[in-house]
């Protein structure tokens, strides 16, 4: 039974506060939804539309072969893909075939692309073609023995299809023509040559790997994080239960997939979720404000997982009124704080509900969100989901010590959907994970009702001249000012206060503001010693894959400044 705890009061009374759990392989979700709504859409990729059954016999095929290539339990392959069918089918058909997926950045460098295959000691990887040069060049430095490769191509309608290779040379000034041979694969020709069988693996969901995901490494290298068949499956019917509504039947969601499936987020919300509830996934390869308003007006999903970053740029897109956006029913946000501007904002454009939801790689990710049909708190990242318990806590010298209500410490976890560990790295393992909760790294503090809030990231507060400064706070007041779009804060060295605060900011088009007009904006509503004393306005913020602003990125190239003038 679950301890009773302040957020269970605010559960509405069709939402349970624990689960009956699947305990079976993770891809049985793709064979029931096969099953049991064969006829149903699965995917809409480019125009093309596959259905669960078509979805089905891909992955028993792709199984058939990664196993007739000497793939066994345990084995891990990498998927080098951006959202498109063969990321779903490659999945699915490792996880059939016994392997381990191992999702990799597309836009990973051959350095980062060497590291990841070496520490996870990936056997093959599924490639696109105009990444395969990448991959030739950093295989002899891997453990690398199978190389499969596909082109965007493969699964586009006539004639796009055929007009394809030529956008392709213009946009990449490439054709990659690719032959095959023992360790490099057609995955055309593999399709046409397997089957639609393959050697089933007995698997034991709760210690089973079906997942090696890397964290983003924005300190030192990023670790292999452990997810089991059941940490992924519990978080997907966590997610299921979250955003079910009374009457609702399966397969009759549209899922817009623009968040990317190598990212846990993604994978979890996006893919896992829709093919559990034999939904259709609108499969967006990569993120065009533009097209992607064109794409929810004639598509029409009603399910809009995505980032902050993301409804940024819808909501300041100078085409937005154009489009009809009012299919769109719930989203919940991740990844990085959403400001309530854009919160309230989004809600107004599309009469849906946005909440904020939080979580990490190493809880397959998500823990908290907000309730979408019930009462919320914005700026809160919401309660924790069933059978998810969290507290916020300090590390005393007799362990985790809870703070009280409304005080700041580490937000801690626990539930079934947290890590098994970090991949080879049991000193990183006993670091967070303690007498079995999970330290998230993130300051936050709960209110009287349950509500949780994350103040920052432990690593991004700031200290000035013995101050505590969250950057979140700062950026909230930021986003309030009408002629910005995006904006980031962070701590930068200073010879005198130890770090200063400094604001990069990116203006919407055509709007006009000085750094003297944002200072005395940022004055009315700050302390003073949290006021930026260094504004930056740029044209665009580093990002990773899921829109989540690269802070340390901008630190980083802020002490490299400061190093080459002191030289």
């Amino acid at each position: 039974m679950l301890e009773k705890k302040a957020w269970h009061d605010r559960y509405p009374e069709d939402l349970p506060l624990t689960l009956e759990y699947d305990k079976y392989a993770l891809y049985q979700y793709l064979v029931n939804a096969a099953k049991e709504h064969g006829e149903k859409k699965a995917l809409y990729f480019m125009g093309k539309e596959m259905t669960y059954k078509e979805l089905y016999e891909e992955a028993k095929k792709a199984a058939n072969y990664l196993q007739s290539i000497g793939i066994r339990k345990g084995d891990r392959v990498a998927i080098f893909l951006p959202n498109t069918p063969q990321s779903v089918i490659s999945y699915y058909g490792i996880l059939m075939a016994g392997g381990i997926a191992v999702p990799t950045n597309p836009l990973y460098t051959e350095r980062e692309l060497i590291f990841q295959m070496n520490d996870a000691q990936a056997r093959a990887i599924i490639c696109l073609d105009i990444l395969l040069p990448r991959v030739n060049s950093a295989r002899s430095h891997t453990s690398l023995e199978h190389v499969i490769v596909t082109g965007i191509k493969d699964y586009l309608p006539f004639p796009k299809n055929v007009i394809y290779p030529f956008i392709q040379k213009r946009e990449y000034n490439m054709l990659v023509k690719v032959e095959p041979s023992n360790d490099t694969h057609v995955w055309k020709k593999m399709m046409e040559q397997s089957v639609a069988d393959y050697l089933e693996s007995p698997i034991d969901p709760e210690e089973d790997l079906a997942l090696l995901q890397y964290t983003g490494g924005t300190t030192g290298n990023p670790k292999g994080v452990m997810l089991t068949h059941y940490n992924l499956s519990t978080n997907v019917q966590m997610c299921e239960t979250w955003l079910s509504r009374n009457g609702e039947q399966k397969g009759q969601d549209v899922v817009l997939g623009i968040l990317p499936f190598f990212h846990v987020y993604g994978m979890t919300a996006v893919m896992n979720f829709a093919i559990k509830k034999a939904s259709k996934i609108i499969l967006i390869p990569k993120f065009d404000a533009g097209d992607l308003l064109k794409v929810i007006d004639k598509q029409k999903p009603n399910l809009f997982p995505g980032a902050p970053t993301i409804y940024i740029g819808l909501l300041n897109h100078p085409d937005l009124e154009k489009y009809d956006l009012s299919s769109i029913d719930a989203c919940i946000s991740g990844s990085a704080p959403l400001p309530v501007e854009i919160q309230e904002r989004f809600e107004r454009v599309t009469g849906g509900k946005l909440v904020e939801g939080y979580g990490l790689t190493e809880t397959s990710p998500v823990t908290h969100a907000n309730f979408v049909y019930a009462d919320r708190i914005n700026g809160s990242i919401g309660v924790p989901w069933p059978d998810t318990d969290a507290k916020i806590i300090q590390l005393g010298e007799e362990g985790l010590e809870e703070m009280p209500i409304g005080e700041i410490g580490e937000i801690a976890v626990k539930g079934p959907q947290v890590m098994k560990g970090y991949w080879k790295n049991e000193e990183e393992t006993a670091n967070t994970l303690k007498d079995g909760w999970l330290l998230t790294g993130d300051l936050g503090y709960v209110d009287e009702r349950g509500f949780f809030y994350v103040v920052d990231r432990k690593k991004d507060m700031i200290i000035a001249g013995g101050f505590n400064i969250y950057p979140r706070e700062i950026e909230e007041v930021l986003y309030e000012h009408e002629a910005i779009q995006e904006a980031v804060v962070a701590g930068v060295p200073d010879p005198y206060r130890g770090e200063t605060v400094k604001a990069y900011v990116v203006l919407k088009e055509g709007a006009g503001l000085t750094e003297e007009e944002l200072n005395e904006f940022a004055r009315k509503y700050l302390a003073s010693y949290k006021v930026p004393r260094i504004y930056e306005f740029r044209d665009e913020l580093p990002k990773t894959a899921v829109g989540k602003i690269l802070r340390r990125k901008l630190i980083d190239e802020e002490k490299q400044k400061q190093e080459a003038t002191t030289v």
